[in-house]
């Protein structure tokens, strides 16, 4: 176990149990010319375990940290051409990327739609069970088995289970989510430029509500990833660029990266979200940031 002092405040959560591990990407110049500082030297990113406390093996309920390996088949899927991000899917005038994106006008739960697609942003769990049911529809492939063979089995995530909703029902360990995180900071699975797309806002200057955290203006969001931004309040620290991105849980579930930090913060617990996460997860990512130059610093020593 690599346990450092950033995240030894865990130990005193409310929680029975917590595992959190933090992935840290660094570029390292390969080949002709590195470590020289000629342009052209090729670059190759490492991603490493940087932190880590909790057991790696203990299965946890992601609930909604599932939408973003959700998302992440999804997009799969459009570069493969089974689907494409203006297809029609949910209600009329949606497209697949008005429901990865939150603005299919779909309410949380259930079939009604409360707005015209592309001018609110209302969180919608419905809106990725339309998503799976338009994957499937397009590839004639269970959305379990989907997932699994596009992203669970390629990334080794042996124990990562999808029983029910795209939008909550997957299982895992930190052991997978480890693997996933290491994913969002160096993707393999997908090209720069559609992973590009999905970490940007998608239909800028909407607001809406982010559960937990209330009303926001905007509430950004990309294709299945919560854009940071300037909200107030948020799950993350202070101390996150606006440009970092994931997702929580209700299961007290989260996974961010912040692309400026270069670093990737996987937490999974066994309380259901409530006030207590609200006070504690912003500190531990503000005590991971203000470690991060230290975990630098011994890397190159």
């Amino acid at each position: 176990m690599r346990n450092v002092d950033a995240l030894g405040q865990v130990a005193a959560w409310p929680v029975e149990t917590v595992a959190v591990v933090v992935m840290g990407r660094e570029d390292e110049a390969v080949g002709p010319g590195a470590g020289s500082g000629w342009p052209g030297a090729a670059v190759t990113p490492r991603v490493r375990e940087v932190a880590r406390t909790g057991p790696l093996d203990h299965l946890f309920r992601l609930a909604s940290v599932s939408k973003l390996l959700s998302a992440y088949a999804v997009l799969i899927a459009v570069e493969e051409g089974a689907i494409g991000l203006d297809d029609p899917a949910g209600p009329p005038r949606s497209t697949v990327a008005h429901l990865l994106a939150h603005t299919s006008g779909l309410a949380f739960s259930g079939t009604r739609v409360l707005a015209p697609p592309g001018t609110r942003r209302i969180y919608s769990n419905t809106g990725f069970e339309r998503l799976g049911e338009a994957l499937e529809k397009a590839t004639s492939i269970a959305f379990a088995d989907y997932l699994a063979q596009a992203v669970f089995e390629p990334l080794g995530m042996h124990d990562a289970r999808l029983t029910g909703s795209p939008a909550s029902g997957v299982t895992a360990t930190l052991a997978d989510m480890r693997r996933f995180a290491a994913e969002l900071l160096a993707p393999t699975l997908i090209t720069s430029a559609t992973f590009a797309t999905a970490i940007s806002v998608a239909f800028p200057g909407l607001a809406g509500v982010l559960p937990g955290f209330g009303q926001q203006t905007p509430n950004d969001w990309g294709l299945g990833f919560e854009i940071r931004g300037d909200k107030h309040p948020h799950w993350t620290g202070s101390s996150n660029a606006p440009s970092t991105f994931g997702h929580f849980g209700q299961s007290g579930t989260f996974l961010w990266v912040d692309p400026v930090a270069r670093l990737a913060c996987v937490t999974l617990c066994d309380r259901d979200f409530g006030e207590w996460a609200q006070r504690v997860w912003p500190p531990l990512a503000d005590a991971i940031l203000a470690q991060a130059p230290s975990w630098s610093a011994n890397r190159l020593a």
